[in-house]
């Protein structure tokens, strides 16, 4: 399997230069050559997979043989989820008829980030140990420079993923007083050597632009050899199609003995900012999971929900303004708001080009391979007009091409304060963190009556935004949150050490700095022989 830029270029990639490189030289994102369809006997012969042996059934048919043996995939995947406080990593719970939650907090961070990042740091050791052996004595080693945007849980995800890991330092980049506190202090708290915290006066958007132009710069990018934590990784986003598989299975168990789980529907209802999680679930689909239409669950900063509405793919919402609706205002000229739900504060979804460029392909007719040509040409297009205009308007044809696999919803915070309270007060109860809500009551939106079951992703622990829990939940003499809600791991967390560098402005060349400072004092004249 290679893979190749959403923006086109004659350059293919393997599977270990897609995960180091991360993003394109052109700006686009890797997506892979083609999208395998699943054995015929998949649904026999992974009925009883544990999620070890789910996801080296589903990774093997993204990587060769010939990268990763079948062995070595098996020992990486065991490594990253042994730390999952859960037997079954991303278990399923039932809320009542024909709802479920699935949850995907059980990593080290308590957050869904965690399935695929604990995964790519084992990826990046192992392929940069595996370099670094095959060089002669005396020769430096390899060494990757991680660089990474956060709203919250990807920073701490990718810095508990990496922390310690033999040749590699990775920076976070975070909008300075736009996380939780407790976000926050899982990342800053983290002394490792090789952990760098930045917060920025800015938001996310800021953030990840600066990100992207640093791998924009082909010499600040050779030199240090960049590589990403984010979903723009396609490591993350195939890591995380494996959960979607072990829900339908775990479904299909808890099923009542009438229901035969080819005679349903399921619909997945997925909370999401940068689109990466449910484009997961969009792969999964394509290679042949049974699914109805993917719910996308959005806040007030609803760039998707808008998409869905009219087929225009826009930062702000011409028609309504920077206020928005629903009582909040946008926190910067920008035209983000801030919500209760903050990792999905964000303005562009990185992840959608990937989904635009497989819209633009089934678009451009038939005829390989002019086909793919046709869709990268599309594609650059649309994102050079996102970049200059801050808008793109794709054809009918896309947007209903575009709605045949998903629908979505924009939810309030009003409303994801009320799907809190009406979900703890239900029987069986269950508090959710507000992303979690967000989908809930997306769901709840687009519940049908027939023989549809949803699974509705649940991304955070709810202890990571106490505010939000506390505030739909206060005046319930049922709820105590350190009872109900603190993991022991959350306690005095808040008063640990920190470790975070302040940048005063969203300005690229003072990032730069801060890495060319670190890595200045780095050891990089150790050679090969005295590792």
């Amino acid at each position: 399997m290679k893979y190749f830029s959403t923006r086109g270029g004659s350059h293919k990639l393997s599977f270990e230069e897609t995960v180091l490189t991360g993003l394109a030289p052109n700006g686009g994102l890797y997506i892979p050559e083609s999208i395998p369809s699943l054995p015929s006997d998949w649904k026999t012969k992974w009925k009883s997979h544990s999620f070890v042996n789910l996801s080296v059934a589903v990774l093997s048919l993204y990587i060769s043989r010939d990268e990763i043996s079948e062995a070595d995939l098996r020992l990486l995947v065991q490594r990253s989820y042994q730390t999952f406080r859960h037997p079954e990593v991303t278990p399923l719970i039932k809320l009542g008829d024909k709802r479920y939650v699935l949850e995907l907090f059980h990593g080290p961070t308590f957050a869904f980030k965690d399935v695929a990042l604990q995964l790519l740091g084992n990826l990046f050791e192992f392929f940069l140990l595996r370099r670094n052996a095959r060089k002669g004595a005396g020769e430096k080693p390899e060494k990757l420079t991680v660089v990474g945007a956060t709203s919250g849980d990807t920073g701490s995800a990718a810095i508990y993923g990496l922390r310690n890991k033999a040749n590699i330092s990775i920076f976070i980049l975070h909008p300075k007083g736009r996380v939780s506190p407790i976000q926050e202090a899982q990342m800053t708290t983290v002394t490792d050597a090789n952990v760098h915290n930045l917060a920025v006066q800015g938001t996310f958007d800021d953030c990840q632009d600066i990100v992207k132009s640093l791998f924009g710069d082909a010499d600040f990018n050779a030199t240090h050899r960049l590589g990403a934590v984010n979903s723009i990784n396609w490591a993350r986003i195939l890591a995380q199609t494996v959960y979607y598989f072990s829900s339908y299975f775990h479904i299909q168990a808890q099923l009542p003995p009438a229901v035969n789980v080819e005679d349903i529907e399921i619909q997945y209802v997925v909370p999401t900012g940068n689109f990466g999680d449910i484009l997961a679930g969009y792969y999964a689909k394509r290679m042949g999971l049974p699914m109805a239409k993917l719910v996308v669950a959005t806040n007030a900063n609803d760039i998707l929900a808008r998409f869905w509405n009219d087929g225009k793919y826009e930062k702000v919402d011409s028609a309504a303004g920077l206020g928005g609706s629903d009582g909040r205002q946008a926190t910067s000229s920008s035209g983000v708001k801030e919500t209760l739900s903050p990792a999905m504060d964000i303005l562009v979804s990185s992840n959608f080009e990937r989904l635009l460029w497989y819209l633009a392909y089934e678009n451009a007719g038939t005829g390989e391979p002019s086909r793919m040509t046709s869709a990268c040409d599309t594609l650059a297009g649309w994102m050079s007009s996102m970049k200059s205009d801050g808008r793109v308007e794709v054809p009918v044809d896309v947007l209903e091409l575009a709605r045949r696999d998903f629908l979505a919803k924009r939810i309030s915070d009003e409303q994801t304060l009320q799907t809190i309270l009406s979900h703890f007060e239900a029987n069986p109860s269950y508090i959710a963190d507000p992303h979690t809500a967000v989908g809930l009551a997306a769901g709840q939106m687009v519940a049908s009556n027939n023989a549809t079951y949803q699974i509705m992703l649940s991304t955070a622990h709810p202890a990571k935004f106490s505010e939000a829990v506390s505030l739909a939940l206060r005046g319930q003499p049922a709820f105590n949150f350190e009872r109900d809600v603190l993991p022991g791991e959350f306690v005095g967390l808040l008063d640990k050490q920190r470790n975070v560098i302040g940048v005063e402005k969203a300005d690229i060349d003072l990032v730069k700095a801060v890495i060319e400072g670190f890595a200045e004092r780095d050891p990089s004249s150790e050679t090969v022989a005295g590792l």
